[in-house]
């Protein structure tokens, strides 16, 4: 305990310092220390008041999450706050970095809290599918009032000091030492014999009808569909408010018990541990030299080009938009300017930053331009022979230094980098459209790319603040690979009796944003026909691009056309049913030899996700994935499955492995070798068993 908080007296000033690396959780010894250090201020006649304060970097940023779901270790969190807010000597707590979840609760728990004006507050909680367990639904509302402690219990997003400051969470900005700041604080309130602001005694002040709580769950109810943790808070809010506050924190236990042990909660905070486990690689340690990254130039202005322009434009790298006719580049730059701009109108970014951003980026016609550039992406045409093409002009103009990146969705990374005569400097980065905003980065590592190129590049990730994930080299690598038999068991759905409507019914009901014909038409269809078409049709087995090749035959390519699987009104994005497409689907199935039937929601269910389950197992045996969790992290991030299901292995432990794979066994037997299970998955056909088992 002595390591973790220690105690120093100054001018009547008991300090409890919390010193817990690297962001001072709440572990056990620390909320044990807090609670002994109020204990010892409060028997000493020398101390006035109590000061609460952290080394290093931050306050205290929140709960030690790898306690949850384990044996009860007091005292907990509740009892400590309690402590802290019923001494009759004043508290003030020291806030600085961040003071995140159960550090606010501590916070609220003291009497009064000053901070540095850069702090950063909030109570993330949702975010893992819980809410704040130590009296911070409870507390908050009375002291910002029901709607501001809505939007930061129920959004989950931090606020900073001055807004905290101007709602009256902080009682005081300090320039300097917050520590000192807060002494000379609490040396105020006792000489001025301030009352004591104890929240568990204090009334919600401002708007508190119940109408406010239902318009709330109302205005996110689209938002959060699926959720359970954002409605959960609101009921919790709503009891500070329709409870005395003894009764309000036992509802607030209630509810957070009820879920911190739920499936949702588990899945939550599978992923906040996965996407920090993804930048773990074994044979790469930590030491590992990276390469500096600071001129950039990528390769193809269109819509993908431009927005990956933007991600290092974004974060502070010169870059050069490089394409072979000066059309192409004068659209790609005006393209960045419109997605700046865009962002300018949203508050997302001010005008003077947009400004600079646009400044970083110039474009040119000539691949002379860059012989100085230390890395180069090409996300030109999605065809072997010009990638290739590109990449040996590269080899040839490019510093020997320089590392050369492929933007490609399924391609041989190791085939692009033949083409050079540096493979060790070859390494695919797969950005996910739209470039600018989605979060993942697929890092495809190549047989022959050097630890330094993939040191860097996940570096690199993190300067883009993107989620980098490496993986290994096969065709459409993790994420579209898993995603080929998602789209091949939709088809043969519709084929065998489902409509589309159904289908994507089925899939958002489970929770991704959009199905996969309804993908299809935002995406293109003529975007896969072409690949189909490149490869020509499987001899060996059922061909599941029929109904997609005919509409693209009569230049239904989607939404780009206003029909595709649906029809879409003039300027709207909303699919609507097409009888055209019933009866083609009806005559498709006829020309098949298929008898059409009844579907039901739960073999749609199980015929889409399953075979992603059973091709990450393949991924994994293969050693493309390192861990089944990077596999759930690329499919939350770049495909929008949800993060209450924790991803698609997560979802298979959650179901059952034995269960997953007896029903894999029984689809092969009735729709042919494509359904072939997993040598990884036959082996963890057992009750309870965990990819990580394999």
């Amino acid at each position: 305990m002595a390591d973790v908080v220690r105690y120093e007296k100054q001018d009547g000033v008991f300090l409890i310092i919390v010193d817990n690396p690297p962001v001072n959780a709440l572990a056990q010894a620390v909320r044990q220390g807090i609670k002994q250090g109020v204990e010892q201020a409060n028997a000493d006649p020398e101390v006035k008041a109590i000061v609460v304060t952290c080394e290093g970097r931050t306050f205290i940023a929140g709960a030690d999450i790898k306690e949850f779901g384990k044996p009860h270790q007091p005292p907990p969190l509740p009892e400590v706050i309690a402590a802290l807010e019923q001494t009759d000597k004043p508290t003030v707590a020291a806030l600085f970095g961040t003071a995140l979840g159960g550090g606010l609760e501590v916070a609220l728990g003291c009497h009064f809290r000053v901070a540095k004006a850069d702090a950063k507050l909030g109570l993330p909680e949702v975010k893992l599918g819980i809410l704040p367990g130590a009296g911070g639904t409870q507390r908050l509302p009375r002291v910002i009032g029901v709607e501001a402690s809505l939007d930061m219990i129920v959004g989950g997003d931090p606020i900073g000091a001055k807004q905290a400051l101007s709602a009256g969470l902080v009682d005081e900005l300090v320039e300097g030492d917050v520590r000192a700041g807060a002494v000379a604080y609490a040396k105020r309130v006792v000489a001025e014999q301030r009352p004591l602001r104890k929240l568990s005694e204090a009334s919600v002040p401002g708007n508190t009808d119940a109408v406010v709580f239902d318009a709330y769950a109302d205005k996110i109810r689209k938002k959060k569909r699926g959720f359970e943790a954002p409605f959960a808070c609101i009921d919790a809010v709503r009891a500070a408010v329709e409870l005395p506050y003894a009764q309000g924190l036992a509802k607030e236990r209630e509810i957070f018990q009820g879920l911190v042990s739920s499936t949702q909660s588990g899945a939550q905070r599978h992923v906040f541990f996965a996407e920090r486990e993804v930048a773990k690689i074994p044979d790469v340690p930590k030491s590992t030299e990276t390469l500096p990254v600071k001129k950039v130039a990528v390769l193809g202005a269109g819509t993908m080009g431009a927005g990956i322009a933007m991600c290092f434009a974004s974060a502070g790298m010169g870059v050069k938009l490089l394409d072979r006719e000066q059309g192409f580049v004068d659209k790609g730059l005006a393209t960045i300017e419109k997605n700046y701009a865009s962002s300018v109108k949203r508050g997302k970014l001010s005008e003077a930053d947009k400004d600079a951003c646009v400044a970083r980026i110039t474009g040119t016609t000539s691949y002379d331009d860059l012989a100085d550039v230390d890395l180069v992406v090409e996300a030109v045409f999605e065809e072997m022979g010009i990638k290739k093409e590109v990449f040996a002009k590269l080899d040839q103009v490019c510093s020997p230094k320089a590392i050369l990146a492929t933007n490609t969705s399924t391609l041989d990374v190791n085939e692009i980098a033949s083409a050079t005569s540096r493979p060790e400097m070859v390494i695919g980065l797969h950005f996910f459209s739209p470039a600018h905003l989605m979060k993942l980065l697929e890092i495809v590592r190549g047989d022959k790319t050097s630890k330094s190129v993939i040191a860097t590049s996940m570096k690199l990730a993190k300067q883009l603040s993107k989620i980098g994930v490496l993986v290994g080299v096969c065709h459409g690598f993790v994420g579209n690979r898993i995603l080929y038999p998602y789209r091949r068991e939709a088809s043969f759905l519709v084929e065998e009796g489902a409509t589309p409507q159904q289908v994507d019914r089925v899939i958002t009901d489970f929770g991704l944003p959009m199905g996969p014909f309804a993908m299809g038409d935002l995406a293109g269809l003529d975007v896969g026909w072409r690949v189909r078409q490149a490869q020509g049709k499987p001899t060996d087995e059922r061909y599941s691009g029929t109904l997609a090749d005919r509409l693209c035959e009569m230049g239904r390519f989607g939404q780009k056309t206003g029909r595709g699987y649906y029809i879409y009104e003039e300027g709207s994005r909303v699919p609507k049913p097409d009888p055209e497409v019933a009866d083609m689907i009806e005559a498709i199935s006829k020309e098949l030899g298929i008898e059409r039937r009844e579907i039901s929601d739960e073999e749609i269910l199980e015929r889409c996700i399953y075979p992603m389950i059973n091709e990450g197992a393949k991924i994994l045996d293969e050693g493309i994935a390192l861990r089944a969790s990077d596999i759930d992290v690329v499919w939350i991030n770049g495909y929008g499955f949800p993060i209450y299901r924790g991803g698609p292995m997560f979802y298979g432990e959650t179901v059952g492995l034995d269960q997953v794979y007896a029903k894999v066994c029984e689809f092969r037997d009735q729709q042919g070798k494509q359904w072939e299970p997993s040598p990884l998955l036959a082996r963890l056909a057992k009750p309870g068993a965990k990819f990580d088992q394999g």
